[in-house]
């Protein structure tokens, strides 16, 4: 019963095939797997980078936060 018989999902997508047409619906799962490609693609070359180096060494870039950027300055200071 309910939204999990089987008639109810033939006919739900019988309406969506009729809405929008086969060939939109293919289009749209085609632009849908482009998307997915180039954001595996982008986090592969996100990970790559850190690791490349000119000796072949990974570096750890550290960013100071405020509080500690203003303790900094004031033991220059004092």
């Amino acid at each position: 019963m309910g939204a999990s018989s089987i008639w109810h999902w033939i006919i739900l997508l019988v309406v969506v095939v009729l809405l929008f047409g086969s060939g939109r619906i293919s289009s749209v799962m085609t632009d849908v797997a482009k998307g997915i490609k180039s954001f595996k693609k982008g986090m592969a070359e996100d990970d790559d980078e850190p690791a490349k180096k000119s000796d072949g060494t990974a570096t750890i870039e550290h960013q100071a936060s405020a509080s500690e950027k203003a303790e900094t300055q004031s033991t220059k200071a004092g």
